[in-house]
């Protein structure tokens, strides 16, 4: 699905943020991109719908250079910033929804249906003509997910997705990251804190000052975490499988 090839990016001030990432993900799997802060976690996956244009190497999905053909590779795959606020374009819940499909030219009852799916997916169709700006930080996210659906990408990545979330907020999140994923979806998440979705993902990739420190199965990874800068789970440390963070 993605095949990320010597990947190299240094930003304007000749800052090397990414040095040398290669690595597949493949269709179907849910990956936790995890590292400290700065590690490259965000340079990375802003790499994988061309948002950002590598200094060398390359970025292919579905066998599309991401360089040559940007707007196909937004179109198979989707991103969720950590900040939603900047995110959530439209006056209206449904207006937001409704941006992306727009874009890719849709209009009258095809656009309905894709944004009335979306709506229903997210459980929001009952906050559809509410204004944005009087949504929770729970529902601003989930507009903003379903934003990120209505244009029915195969990918989707969620950039820090439980950042600055209450316990239950960070629950409800998981859950439709799950949902995603056992829909068919491909679904890559950051984060610093893997204690949340450790216990769900497929593997795990350990990003350090811009390099690939590993990659592999969650319990193959967990022992790297602490020489890499990142905390590893509370249950790992005291020697236990780690819990996921909702009841089924």
């Amino acid at each position: 699905m993605i095949a990320i090839d010597h990947l190299n990016y240094h930003y304007p001030d000749g800052t090397a943020a990414l040095n040398g990432v290669s690595l597949r993900v493949a269709d179907g799997e849910f990956v936790l991109i995890c590292g400290a802060n700065g590690s490259g976690k965000t340079t990375l996956i802003r790499h994988l719908n061309a948002i950002l244009t590598p200094t060398s190497g390359t970025v292919r999905v579905n066998g599309l250079l991401a360089t040559d053909h940007p707007i196909q590779v937004r179109r198979q795959v989707g991103m969720l910033f950590q900040d939603v606020d900047s995110q959530l374009i439209g006056e209206t819940v449904r207006e937001d929804v409704a941006f992306g499909p727009e874009n890719l030219g849709l209009t009258g009852a095809e656009l309905t249906l894709r944004v009335d799916w979306a709506l229903t997916a997210m459980g929001l169709a009952h906050l559809a003509d509410k204004p944005c700006y009087q949504l929770s930080g729970g529902e601003k996210r989930r507009v903003a997910i379903a934003g990120v659906l209505a244009v029915q990408p195969h990918t989707l990545i969620f950039d820090e997705p439980f950042s600055n979330l209450d316990y239950r907020g960070v629950q409800d999140t998981l859950r439709q990251l799950i949902t995603l994923h056992r829909a068919g979806h491909t679904v890559i998440v950051t984060s610093h804190d893997v204690e949340k979705v450790i216990a769900q993902v497929d593997r795990v990739i350990l990003m350090d000052r811009g390099e690939l420190a590993a990659a592999g199965a969650p319990a193959a990874v967990l022992p790297l975490l602490d020489r890499h800068g990142v905390r590893p789970p509370c249950a790992y440390l005291a020697g236990i499988e780690a819990q996921p963070w909702f009841s089924a």
